[in-house]
């Protein structure tokens, strides 16, 4: 799926999550909360109907009386499970806000204004997950899906090396997520691989910097650098105290001011593969082999990092 927005939306709100929710998805909703306000929702829908009522993966349901609090639930065959109650309110009456939905393989991640909120473990299966309603008193601007389909993603049927040997499918390499950020790939790399970098990009950027290196020396095997101004994505090596010759070519610049993007690095057998925003961008051929002492990711510049993953 490519991004999908959907701008200034009549509340009560129902649509259609096209593809689906697929995990590493992001879903951003920004707005403006009236000061009438006493409490909206955010519902992630498995269809659209009203009798019976759908069901719902996650209800997240601001209130704004007394003291505030948001309440998550799940709604399956129209009985609610139990709440789970955060008695924090991080939104504002008459304010802007933005809040921002990961979809991992087990839980929902939340943040709202750019901070980590809280967590939902999932009781249904958000596979189910193709729609999105919005209800109660808010004022929507825009509502951006950030994913990918299974039959887009160039890399959805490569065969994934589990991290560590084991079932868990997702290990996160750190938090929380600063920037610069520098983060442990356990056991290094190895052919089958996958890295995972969510984000979204500073109003006025300038650069962004990925770096796979290792870290019992000064060698970068593999330095990515979408470059704003010259629209250009570089790819380089440094290695034994120099910089390669950089590789600039490519079909489109796929990074934009204030706009959020995944970056996934699968190794393959003899090249690294670099997709961004669910399609297929580039190849970069190995000039470092032994993969296994490529341990260390780092990312700087300007960017807001939401998450980071390896399989």
């Amino acid at each position: 799926m490519s991004n999908q927005t959907v701008s200034n939306p009549v509340i009560p709100y129902t649509g259609a999550i096209f593809g689906g929710l697929l995990r590493g998805q992001m879903v951003a909703v920004q707005g403006v909360i009236p000061k009438n306000s006493e409490r909206f929702q955010v519902d992630f829908q498995c269809g659209s109907s009203e009798k019976p009522r759908a069901d719902v993966a996650l209800h997240f349901n601001p209130r704004f009386r007394r003291s505030g609090c948001v309440v998550c639930n799940t709604l399956e065959h129209e009985k609610w499970g139990r709440e789970e109650i955060k008695y924090e309110m991080p939104l504002k009456k008459g304010e802007p806000f933005e809040i921002i939905f990961l979809v991992l393989v087990d839980r929902f991640k939340v943040a709202v204004n750019g901070k980590h909120f809280l967590e939902y473990q999932h009781r249904i299966s958000v596979n189910r997950v193709d729609t999105l309603g919005i209800y109660g008193t808010v004022h929507i601007q825009n509502i951006a899906f950030l994913g990918t389909s299974e039959q887009e993603n160039p890399y959805s049927n490569l065969p994934i090396k589990r991290a560590d040997g084991d079932n868990s499918q997702v290990k996160r390499i750190n938090s929380p997520l600063m920037v610069p950020y520098m983060g442990k790939l356990k056991d290094g790399l190895s052919s089958g691989r996958i890295i995972t970098i969510q984000g979204r990009v500073d109003k006025n950027p300038t650069k962004i910097a990925i770096n796979l290196r290792l870290s019992e020396s000064t060698d970068i095997p593999l330095h990515l650098k979408p470059n704003f101004k010259e629209k250009a994505f570089v790819r380089n090596s440094f290695l034994h105290q120099c910089w390669g010759e950089e590789e600039l070519k490519i079909d489109c610049f796929p990074f934009s001011p204030s706009a959020y993007f995944e970056v996934i690095i699968y190794c393959g057998e003899d090249c690294f593969k670099v997709a961004v925003n669910g399609e297929h961008l580039l190849e970069y051929k190995y000039r470092f082999t032994n993969l296994s002492k490529i341990d260390t990711l780092e990312i700087d510049g300007d960017v807001e990092l939401l998450d980071v993953q390896t399989w």
